[in-house]
């Protein structure tokens, strides 16, 4: 009887660390990882003296719009990745 105690308590115990397993797994898979918790510092890759003059979300990414020595644009950025998607400018 004892031993049916002990094996019951032991299954208890692995069915607990095992949910909580899975609830971690879930939570870094859906992004609450640190790779998310912050976009931090990111280079896009403009020329020396562009400046943003606005930030607005666009469909999962943000369109970020800048002035550049060359003219303003709209870069659309990945916020995840901080990664420049593309590009829009008007025609010259």
């Amino acid at each position: 009887m004892a031993a049916l105690k002990w094996l019951v308590g032991v299954m208890g115990v692995l069915i607990v660390l095992g949910t909580v397993g899975l609830a971690v797994a879930i939570v870094q898979r859906v992004g609450g990882g640190d790779e998310s918790a912050s976009l931090g510092q990111r280079h896009l890759g403009q020329p020396a003296g562009t400046r943003i003059l606005g930030v607005a979300p666009s469909e999962g990414r943000l369109a970020v719009l800048v002035a550049r020595p060359d003219g303003e644009r709209v870069l659309l950025v990945d916020p995840r990745r901080g990664r420049v998607l593309g590009e829009l400018r008007a025609a010259e």
